[in-house]
C-alpha cells in the first residue's frame, strides 16, 4: 500500500511537471509546491482543477502614424472693416493751419465723418485713425480743392496694372473737376484716398497675399511697414509717384518682369501653333517641322544665328528632319535646360513654341507677386535656386558665376519656398535621417527586420547620444515619433554623396551631392525627398567658400570635416515659373507643384474680399 501511494505521488508529479513544461510561465511564477498543491489559502480559495494562469498577452504593435507633409489651404484674406472715426469726431481738432474760412479746415470738416462708411483692411483702418489723430490736417486738399499731390496719387493708383495689380483694388472717385466740393465730400475723399494709397503701398512692399496662409510649404517673414509713417512721408513730400514706386522691389529681376508684362500686353497672340504632342526623330518628316524652324529663326539670338543661320535659311521649308538640323535642335534643348538628344518631343515643342499669351501673362504677374515676398535687395553674392527650372546659380557682381542642374523634391515630398543664409560646408557628411523618413519608410521594415539598419551602415543613438544596435530595439512599440536618432555614416553609398552645403532651417533642407548621378540627365527632376541635389556640388562649395575646386578636393581627401562660410551669402530656395536670365530675357517653366494655381485662387479671393471698394 505504501509503495502504491509512493508510485501514485511520483506519477502525479511527473504529470504535473509535464504540464509545467508545456506552459510558458512568467519569471515571477509561483514555487513548485504552490503550483502542485494550490499554494497558500490566501492565493486560492478553490482547487486548481488541473489549470494554470494563462501567459500574459504580447503587447500589440503600435499603429504607425505617418508624418504628413504640409497641406494647401483655402486662402482666407483679411476681411474689410469699417473705419471707426469716433476718435476724430469726438476729439476737438487743432489744425496746423487756420484759414479765415473755418469750413475749409480739417477741424471744421471732421464732423462730416460721422456716419461715413469707409471699408479698409484692419491694419489700414487703425493707421488712418492713428495718423489723423496725431496730425489733424489734410494731405490731399489745399484751399478747399484737390491739390497736385492728390492728382498724382490718383494717376499712380490708376496705373496699378503695370505692376500686375488690379486697378479696381485702388480706385478712388475724385470730386468733379471745376465744381465746388463741400467739406463733407472733401474730407471723405481725403480719407478714401489715404486708405487706398496705404493699400497700394502695403501691396507693393509685402504683396497682396500672405503666402504662409496658403501652405506650410511657404515660409516668409512678414516685411514690416509703418502705415501711419507712410502717410507722414506723403504729407511732407511732393514726389508722390517716386515714393510710391519705391515701395516695389528695386532689383533688375523685377524690372525685367515689368518690361515683359508690358511687351506681352502690347503683343499679338502667337499666330504659329505647333502640335503639342509632336514626336519627331532625325530622318522622319512632319508638316509641323517648318513651323518650329520659323519660330527658331524668329527668336534666334546672335550666337545661335552665327552657328546655325545658314542651315536654318537653307532648310526653312523642309518637312524632313535632315541630319544637318540635329545640332540646331540640340542647342535649343540645351539652352532650355532639356536633355540635348535632338529628339523633338512635347518639352522641346513647348520650349520653342512657348505657351499662350494668357498663360505667360499669368506667370509674369504671379512672379511679380512672389518677388515682393523676398528682400528688395537680393544680395551680392547670392545663391538662387529656382525649383521649376531645376537649376541653382551662384551670382556675384551681377554675373552668374556658376549654374548647375538640380534635383528637387517630388510632388509628394515638395521642396519649400523660402530664403535663408548659407553657413557651412560639410565634407564626407553624415546623413541624419529625418523623422518623416524613419517613420514613413524605415519603420515598417524595421518591425520585421530590426537589424537592417546595422547591416546597412546606419548608426542608431538614443537621446543622450549612446549607440544602440538597431537589432536590440523593439520597433513595434513606436508608431508616431521614434525616440532615436538615425544617421548614415560617410561612404560612397551615403545619400548625401561627398558634401553638403548647409543653411540651417526648420524644413531640414540643404544642398548636397548625390550618388544618383543619372537623375541629372532627366528633363523632369522633381525626384528627391525635399532637399536640393546638385550636379556640380564641388563647384558650388568652392563658390560659396570663395576658394577653388582643388581646395574642395583636398578637403574631401582628408575625411569628415566642416568648413564655415565667412561671408554673408543669402540663398533663395525659390519657385518661379517665369524668371529672367542674367541678360533680362524671360524664361518660362512648368508649374511642377501646381502652386501657380493656388496663388491665382488666393489672389481671386483677395480681390473678391476687396470688392466693392468704398
Amino acid at each position: 500500500m505504501r509503495q502504491f501511494k509512493k508510485a501514485a505521488w511520483f506519477a502525479s508529479v511527473t504529470l504535473l511537471g509535464s504540464g509545467i513544461a508545456l506552459s510558458a510561465q512568467p519569471a515571477s511564477a509561483q514555487t513548485l509546491m504552490d503550483m502542485l498543491f494550490g499554494g497558500p489559502s490566501k492565493r486560492h480559495s478553490a482547487p486548481m482543477q488541473g489549470e494554470f494562469p494563462p501567459p500574459p498577452k504580447p503587447k500589440a504593435a503600435a499603429p504607425i502614424k505617418k508624418i504628413s507633409a504640409p497641406t494647401y489651404n483655402a486662402y482666407k484674406p483679411d476681411k474689410l472693416t469699417r473705419v471707426d472715426f469716433t476718435a476724430l469726431t469726438e476729439t476737438p481738432q487743432k489744425a496746423a493751419f487756420s484759414p479765415a474760412d473755418a469750413d475749409e479746415t480739417f477741424a471744421g470738416s471732421v464732423s462730416a465723418l460721422e456716419g461715413f462708411e469707409l471699408l479698409a483692411e484692419p491694419a489700414i483702418a487703425r493707421a488712418l485713425v492713428e495718423y489723423y489723430s496725431a496730425n489733424p490736417d489734410f494731405i490731399w486738399i489745399s484751399n478747399g480743392a484737390l491739390d497736385e499731390k492728390a492728382r498724382e496719387a490718383i494717376r499712380v493708383l490708376s496705373d496699378a496694372s503695370s505692376h500686375g495689380f488690379l486697378p479696381a483694388d485702388y480706385v478712388v472717385e475724385a470730386p468733379n473737376a471745376g465744381q465746388t466740393a463741400d467739406r463733407a465730400e472733401l474730407i471723405r475723399f481725403e480719407m478714401t484716398l489715404s486708405a487706398r494709397v496705404l493699400r497700394y503701398a502695403r501691396d507693393a512692399r509685402q504683396g497682396r497675399i500672405q503666402p504662409n496662409r496658403i501652405s506650410g510649404y511657404y515660409d516668409f517673414p512678414e516685411k514690416p511697414i509703418n502705415l501711419a509713417g507712410v502717410l507722414g512721408i506723403l504729407a511732407n513730400t511732393k514726389e508722390v509717384r517716386a515714393y510710391l514706386e519705391s515701395r516695389h522691389p528695386q532689383n533688375p529681376e523685377y524690372e525685367a518682369l515689368r518690361v515683359e508684362l508690358e511687351a506681352l500686353e502690347s503683343s499679338a497672340e502667337n499666330d504659329i501653333t505647333v502640335e503639342p504632342g509632336l514626336l519627331l526623330k532625325p530622318g522622319q518628316s512632319s508638316a509641323e517641322l517648318p513651323k518650329l524652324l520659323t519660330l527658331i529663326q524668329r527668336d534666334i539670338d546672335d550666337e545661335m544665328r552665327a552657328r546655325h543661320g545658314e542651315v536654318l535659311a537653307r532648310l526653312a521649308a523642309s518637312e524632313v528632319y535632315e541630319p544637318d538640323l540635329t545640332p540646331v535642335f540640340e542647342d535649343v534643348q540645351k539652352k532650355a535646360g532639356l536633355k540635348p538628344d535632338g529628339i523633338i518631343g512635347a518639352r522641346t515643342v513647348a520650349a520653342i513654341a512657348g505657351e499662350t499669351k494668357a498663360d505667360r501673362l499669368a506667370k509674369v504677374r504671379i512672379a511679380m507677386e512672389q518677388l515682393r515676398w523676398l528682400p528688395s535687395d537680393l544680395g551680392n553674392p547670392r545663391v538662387f535656386i529656382n525649383q521649376p527650372a531645376f537649376t541653382a546659380s551662384y551670382i556675384e557682381g551681377g554675373e552668374e558665376k556658376l549654374k548647375t542642374r538640380t534635383v528637387v523634391g517630388s510632388v509628394s515630398n515638395q521642396t519649400s519656398f523660402f530664403y535663408d543664409e548659407i553657413k557651412q560646408v560639410d565634407y564626407n557628411p553624415y546623413w541624419g535621417v529625418p523623422q518623416s523618413i524613419i517613420v514613413n519608410e524605415m519603420l515598417p521594415r524595421l518591425r520585421s527586420d530590426p537589424g537592417y539598419l546595422d547591416r546597412a551602415g546606419y548608426e542608431v543613438t538614443d537621446s543622450k547620444g549612446k549607440r544602440i544596435p538597431s537589432s536590440s530595439i523593439d520597433w513595434s512599440q513606436y508608431g508616431g515619433r521614434v525616440p532615436f536618432n538615425v544617421r548614415q555614416a560617410p561612404s560612397e553609398a551615403n545619400a548625401l554623396g561627398e558634401l553638403k552645403i548647409l543653411f540651417p532651417n526648420k524644413h531640414a533642407i540643404y544642398m548636397h551631392d548625390t550618388p544618383q548621378k543619372a537623375y541629372f540627365q532627366r528633363d523632369m527632376r522633381a525626384l528627391s525627398h525635399g532637399c536640393v541635389r546638385l550636379q556640380d556640388p564641388r563647384g558650388m562649395a568652392a563658390a560659396v567658400l570663395g576658394t577653388s575646386v582643388e581646395h574642395i578636393a583636398d578637403k574631401l581627401g582628408k575625411g569628415h570635416s566642416t568648413e564655415k562660410v565667412t561671408r554673408r551669402i543669402p540663398v533663395y530656395v525659390a519657385y518661379f515659373t517665369a524668371w529672367p536670365d542674367m541678360a533680362g530675357k524671360m524664361e518660362y517653366f512648368g508649374d511642377i507643384y501646381g502652386r501657380d494655381d493656388r496663388l491665382k485662387q488666393a489672389i481671386a479671393a483677395t480681390e473678391a474680399a476687396r470688392s466693392p471698394s468704398s
